[in-house]
């Protein structure tokens, strides 16, 4: 659902070559701007400052979700603070990597990837930043998640078939397309 967005940017400020390119702080700047431009609110608050060595004040910030695959990338990145740097640890949230200026990286290992897309025929990542409110999943009322399993000796004639599946009344839906991006992007390796 998020990979339909209308705001699609590609990285252009990177040195690998490709098109798109590998991830900069240029790129994040362009994105965050357009955020900014289109009226996003951040979804986080600033983490103050601290008296503690080797920590960093985080910006408010945009939440920005983006492949494994990019965390070497990432780390590379101008400006990078690793969530491990945050001065308040209990501000981090599941799967956070890092921050870069006023966006926030979460990153899982079932982001969106497009196979062999860019120029140089290499994977092309989308990041997808979001403000607050750009997207929800929309429960149906009365409905619950079932889970189906029908053994062989139901699922057949010969029992030997067996039936596995779920349902579920839910519907993601993007609420404001001007408050999503997808920033897409390469590897620098």
């Amino acid at each position: 659902m998020l990979a339909t967005t209308a705001t699609q940017i590609n990285c252009v400020t990177g040195t690998n070559g490709d098109s798109p390119t590998n991830i900069t702080k240029t790129d994040i700047d362009k994105v965050v701007a357009t955020l900014l431009g289109n009226s996003g609110h951040m979804f986080m608050d600033n983490i103050e400052g601290d008296l503690k060595f080797n920590t960093s004040p985080i910006r408010p910030s945009y939440i920005a979700l983006a492949h494994t695959d990019l965390t070497t990338d990432l780390n590379n990145t101008q400006n990078f603070v690793s969530s491990s740097q945050y001065t308040n640890n209990s501000r981090v949230l599941d799967g956070e990597w890092g921050n870069v200026d006023n966006m926030r990286f979460l990153v899982s290992q079932f982001g969106s990837v497009a196979p062999n897309a860019s120029a140089l025929g290499n994977n092309v990542y989308n990041v997808f930043c979001c403000a607050k409110e750009s997207y929800a999943c929309v429960d149906q009322e009365g409905a619950t998640p079932i889970f189906i399993y029908r053994p062989a000796v139901y699922s057949g004639p010969l029992a030997q078939n067996v039936t596995v599946g779920y349902k579920f009344a839910q519907v993601p839906r993007l609420l404001n397309d001007a408050w999503l991006a997808n920033l897409r992007c390469t590897k620098l390796n």
